[in-house]
C-alpha cells in the first residue's frame, strides 16, 4: 500500500476537517485556490484507506473533466509517489480502477434533453462523490447525485459530496455562500472561502495572468474570489428580488389561475403552475407523455383545484396549440410569443398608448420583471428543484440590443437554451402568468376607448335637446334605427384586412 503523506494549505485543512463530520461541502472562492487538487487527493487516500471504495468525480463536460481535472489526478498521483501498476484509466467507460477494487467514475454532467430530470445516475451507488466547477452544472445534477451517495459501504464510509467551483451567481451561491454569510448554513452543510493568495504553491506566474484579464467582473471573480460581483447590465431582474420571491409575502387573493407550459415526447418538462392571485402556491411538472394524458391532467388539476377554463393558460407555440384546440378544454387561453404586444397604457397618460415592445414575448418579460423588482409577486411551493430551476430561468431573461432607439425585445429563446442547457420551462410560466395582467389592463382601456359620451349635467339648461318638444318616434336628432345599425354592423362580413 502507498504511504500518502499531505501538506494542505490551511483552507484545504478546513476541508479536510469537514469532510469528517459534514454531509455537503462546498469549497469555493478564486482560481489558484487548490480546488482541484484536493478533490483528486481525497478520492485518492479513500481508495488506499477503504479496498473496494466507489466514488466519482464529476463535471459539465466530460471532455473538460479529462483535459483538466484529469490531469490533476496525474500530477496528484506523481506527486505522491504512486505506482502506475497500482491504477489504470478505463477509456472506454471512463473510470479509474485501482488494484483493490476500488473505483471512481468520471461522470459527464452536462444536461441532456432526452434525459431533464438526470434518470441516467438513477442507480448507481457510490460511498461518497465529488463535482468540480459545480458552478458550471445544472443544480437537478447536484441534487440527483447527492441521493446516489451512501449507498456502498455505508457502515465504512462517511457519505459526503465535496464541490469545488468559482463563484457564480445561480444555485452554489442560494445553497452555499449566503447561508454561509447569514450564519444560516444547514448543520450538515460547510462552506470554505478559497482565495488565490492562500495557496503557497501556485506560481507567480499565474496570478499574472489573472492581473491580466480586462473583464473587472471575471477578475474580481476569479482572482479576488468575490461572489458580490455587478449583475449582467443586461439583466432584467436583481438577484436579490429572485431570491425574495421564496419569502416575500404578498395580499392573498381568492382568484386562481393555471399556467401550463406544454411539451410532448421530447426533452422539454411539462410544467402545470398554480396561483393564487400572484402567488405561485403549487407547481406540477411530468415529461414524456402525449398530449391526450396532459389534457386529462389540466382537466384534473382544474377540477382540484377549483380553477374556471377561463383562467387556463397554455403555451400555444409548438405542440401546445393541439391542446387549446382541445374540444374538452372549451374556454382555456393559448399564449403565442411572437404575436403583437397587448395594448399599453402609459401609467403617467392613461390616454396615451404606449405601444414600445417587439412581441408580447417582451412584453411579458418587462412586466415579470417590474413584478418582481417590487416585490410584488411570491413562490410559496415547498419544492427545492423547482425552486432552484425557476431561478435559473429568470436570471436568463435578458434585454436584447439594450441600446437601441427600437421596439423593446428580449433575448431569443436559443440563446437561454444555450445558456441554461435546457428549456426555462419554469421561467415561462412564471413569464406567460403576466398575461392575464396585460390583458386586463387592455380590456380597461378598451373599455375607456369605447365609453359613449355623456352629457354633463351642468349643461342641461344650456341647449340640452329636449325631447318632450317632438312627438314620439319623430325626435330629429335621434337615430331611431341605430341598433338595427349597430346589429349590422356586428354582423358584417370580414374584409380581408385583419389588424395584427
Amino acid at each position: 500500500m502507498a504511504t500518502i503523506n499531505i501538506t494542505p494549505t490551511l483552507r484545504q485543512h478546513e476541508v479536510y476537517q469537514a469532510l469528517q463530520s459534514k454531509d455537503e461541502i462546498f469549497y469555493g472562492g478564486a482560481a489558484g485556490g487548490g480546488k482541484s487538487w484536493l478533490i483528486c487527493e481525497s478520492r485518492l487516500i479513500n481508495c488506499y484507506l477503504y479496498p473496494g471504495y466507489r466514488s466519482f468525480i464529476g463535471r459539465e463536460e466530460l471532455t473538460r473533466l479529462m483535459q483538466s481535472t484529469y490531469l490533476t489526478w496525474m500530477k496528484v498521483c506523481k506527486y505522491h509517489k504512486i505506482p502506475s501498476t497500482d491504477w489504470h484509466l478505463n477509456g472506454q467507460y471512463h473510470y479509474i480502477q485501482f488494484n483493490n477494487g476500488s473505483r471512481i467514475d468520471l461522470l459527464d454532467l452536462k444536461f441532456l434533453p432526452s434525459d431533464p430530470l438526470y434518470e441516467r445516475f438513477g442507480s448507481l451507488e457510490f460511498c461518497d462523490g465529488a463535482i468540480d466547477e459545480a458552478g458550471e452544472i445544472n443544480f437537478l445534477a447536484y441534487d440527483v447525485l447527492n441521493s446516489r451517495i451512501g449507498r456502498h459501504m455505508v457502515d465504512i464510509v462517511r457519505p459526503t459530496l465535496l464541490c469545488g467551483g468559482n463563484p457564480k451567481k445561480n444555485w452554489t451561491y442560494r445553497l452555499f455562500y449566503k447561508p454561509w454569510k447569514l450564519g444560516t448554513l444547514l448543520p450538515g452543510q460547510a462552506f470554505i472561502q478559497a482565495k488565490y493568495s492562500d495557496n503557497p504553491f501556485i506560481s507567480e506566474s499565474y496570478g499574472k495572468q489573472l492581473d491580466k484579464l480586462k473583464d473587472g467582473v471575471m477578475r474580481s471573480r476569479l482572482k479576488d474570489g468575490n461572489w458580490e460581483y455587478e449583475d449582467d447590465n443586461n439583466s432584467m431582474t436583481s438577484f436579490e428580488a429572485i431570491n425574495s420571491l421564496f419569502s416575500n409575502t404578498i395580499k392573498p387573493s381568492s382568484e386562481k389561475f393555471l399556467i401550463v407550459d406544454a411539451a410532448r415526447y421530447g426533452g422539454d418538462l411539462i410544467v402545470f403552475s398554480f396561483w393564487s392571485g400572484l402567488n405561485w402556491y403549487k407547481v406540477v411538472y411530468k415529461t414524456k407523455q402525449g398530449l391526450d394524458k396532459t389534457a386529462d391532467d389540466i382537466i384534473e388539476f382544474a377540477k382540484q383545484e377549483k380553477i374556471p377554463y377561463e383562467n387556463i393558460l397554455i403555451d400555444e407555440d409548438g405542440v401546445g396549440g393541439g391542446l387549446v384546440d382541445d374540444k374538452r378544454l372549451r374556454g382555456v387561453k393559448g399564449f403565442m410569443g411572437n404575436r403583437s404586444p397587448l395594448v399599453n397604457p402609459n401609467p403617467a397618460n392613461p390616454d396615451q398608448l404606449k405601444q414600445n415592445f417587439g412581441n408580447l414575448r417582451a412584453q411579458c418579460c418587462y412586466k415579470m420583471s417590474d413584478i418582481i423588482n417590487e416585490h410584488k409577486a411570491s413562490v410559496s411551493f415547498t419544492d427545492e428543484k423547482a425552486k432552484e430551476l425557476l431561478a435559473s430561468d429568470i436570471e436568463q431573461y435578458k434585454k436584447k440590443n439594450p441600446d437601441s432607439d427600437k421596439k423593446l425585445y428580449i433575448i431569443d429563446k436559443k440563446e437561454m437554451k444555450k445558456e441554461l442547457g435546457r428549456s426555462p420551462d419554469f421561467g415561462d410560466c412564471f413569464m406567460m402568468r403576466m398575461w392575464f395582467i396585460l390583458k386586463e389592463s387592455a380590456d380597461k382601456q378598451d373599455e375607456y376607448q369605447q365609453k359613449p359620451y355623456e352629457p354633463s349635467s351642468d349643461y342641461e339648461d344650456a341647449g340640452q335637446i329636449n325631447n318632450n318638444l317632438y312627438p314620439e318616434n319623430n325626435n330629429p336628432f335621434i337615430n331611431n334605427n341605430e341598433s338595427v345599425v349597430q346589429d349590422n354592423y356586428k354582423q358584417a362580413p370580414w374584409n380581408g384586412f385583419d389588424e395584427e
